[in-house]
């Protein structure tokens, strides 16, 4: 998969897994890295489909409709890809913490929903459940941070409560942030999301 690394001052700490919106790439979300932790190692990926020119993690058959099939093949291609680039870079594969934006954060969460050790946590703004009628894994100790907008058209208010209550049933320690905007990313979103990370990321060195 397309991709940029940056090492940061500790191999072994934690690496922040960048996972861009529709239409992004491997450069859009390094200034959240930046905001989140100057300091970390940086993986950030860019999607292997392309939807009339526009870069993609998996497919979907119209706006809020996923192609499921597509979904599970491509959160496979993603876990596997993070296996080998921790080969590649001598990164701790076991302190992968994820930060995705609306499709970036679906793929996120459906690593959350297939795998118990394929991220030490996550930051998720604005994403939608990836799936449903799937057992998920044991999530326990897993932080997540979900933004979420009270006004998205594209991700309801409900999706975001249903994902938090799913992701808590299975054991993960999740934080449900709400901002009175719609899908777009806002500062006060990045600061919340930023604070959380700062509380809890001395647990994922």
């Amino acid at each position: 998969m397309n991709h940029i690394f940056k090492e940061g001052t500790d191999l072994n700490s934690y690496t922040l897994l960048l996972l861009h919106g529709t239409g992004g790439s491997e450069n859009d979300l390094l200034p959240l890295a930046e905001e989140y932790d100057a300091d970390a190692n940086v993986l950030s990926v860019r999607g292997n489909v392309s939807e009339n020119g526009m870069n993609r993690f998996f497919k979907r058959l119209q706006e809020g409709v996923f192609d499921i099939e597509d979904l599970k093949f491509r959160t496979q291609e993603l876990n596997e890809f993070l296996d080998t680039a921790a080969e590649q870079y001598d990164f701790n594969r076991r302190k992968v913490i994820a930060v995705g934006y609306s499709n970036g954060a679906n793929i996120a969460g459906s690593l959350l929903f297939h795998y118990n050790d394929a991220l030490a946590g996550a930051i998720l703004h604005h994403p939608m459940v990836p799936l449903r009628e799937i057992s998920l894994p044991n999530l326990s100790g897993i932080p997540v941070f979900i933004g979420a907008g009270t006004n998205d058209p594209i991700c309801p208010p409900e999706e975001s409560t249903e994902l938090n209550d799913l992701l808590t049933d299975s054991g993960a320690e999740v934080m449900l942030h709400w901002e009175s905007y719609g899908h777009q990313l806002t500062a006060p979103e990045v600061e919340a999301a930023s604070k959380w990370f700062e509380e809890n990321k001395n647990r994922l060195k």
